[in-house]
């Protein structure tokens, strides 16, 4: 592997090249290629939107943009109200004697979670479960990556990490657990969720995308989970904030406005998401949609 800087050019053949960050996860980054003939941007999963932990990605004029189009039909609500509700939802659980479970992706979205806890409601006991334990512990090995990066290791040391049995028994009894896997599907959350499922104070609030065939798609539509080999019913609150740090709509289209490409190439969307950002960029861009 050779690494390099955001912002540092390198040399690949005639081409010379640098990342920009993109704003997705810490460490995430836009490759801007310069070619003889041309400047391309690949953009990656990316977001311009500022979230807990990194900062939102910038424009980078260039001649040809590959843009991901993963939200291209989704107008995101204001994330700050986002981030409210979602504080004010777990508060309520906590004050009628429930606690609140919190899937969440190993690395972004429960780091995510757990600084928004922190700084707003800091009185709360919040424990972490799950892979993204190690991811953190990477993460502030390279603070350089990280949008406040003293504020991440706070966070840190006020949550209560699980590492056994023993703390999962005791965890049963937080205000808060975040624990991985985001959609469901595996992962400490399953464990949770069944020994939570019997009280109806508790409640499980979903703040990632849930993909159809997942165990958070099955909760949202029908109120219940794969857990160990059964389909049971979840008789729960079940709520869903959005709190993704892909690009919605409105950021992606000005975002490519910002770039001034003469085309733009959108990829990682299906057709429900492709065709309204062409519709808005193809007046202004050649828009191409591959296959």
């Amino acid at each position: 592997w050779t690494t390099h800087q955001i912002g540092d050019w390198f040399e690949i053949g005639e081409w010379k090249c640098r990342f920009h960050r993109a704003g997705h996860i810490p460490g995430a980054v836009m490759i801007e290629i310069e070619t003889p003939e041309m400047r391309v941007l690949w953009t990656g999963d990316m977001d311009t939107r500022a979230s807990p932990n990194v900062l939102g990605a910038l424009p980078v004029e260039c001649d040809v943009l590959f843009l991901e189009g993963t939200y291209g039909n989704r107008v995101h609500p204001p994330r700050v109200e986002e981030e409210e509700r979602l504080v004010s939802k777990v508060l309520e659980v906590v004050d009628r004697g429930g606690t609140a479970l919190i899937p969440a992706f190993a690395s972004g979205r429960g780091q995510d979670v757990l600084r928004i806890l922190k700084r707003e409601a800091p009185s709360l006991e919040a424990h972490y479960h799950g892979m993204g334990t190690r991811v953190t512990q990477l993460w502030m090995e390279h603070p350089e990556s990280i949008r406040e990066p003293k504020q991440l290791a706070k966070m840190w040391r006020w949550c209560r990490r699980v590492s056994g049995k023993s703390d999962r028994r005791k965890a049963l009894d937080a205000d808060v657990i975040v624990s991985t896997s985001g959609m469901l599907d595996g992962g400490p959350a399953i464990w949770y969720a069944n020994r939570l499922r019997h009280h109806g104070a508790n409640a499980i609030l979903l703040t990632g995308y849930q993909a159809e065939g997942s165990g958070g798609r099955l909760l949202l539509d029908e109120r219940k989970l794969r857990i160990f080999g059964d389909v049971v019913p979840i008789d729960l609150e079940v709520e869903q904030f959005s709190l993704s740090n892909h690009a919605g709509q409105t950021e992606l289209v000005n975002f490519a406005r910002a770039c001034a490409p003469r085309h733009v190439v959108i990829f990682h969307a299906d057709e429900e998401g492709r065709e309204p950002l062409s519709t808005q960029l193809a007046g202004e861009m050649k828009v191409h949609l591959p296959s």
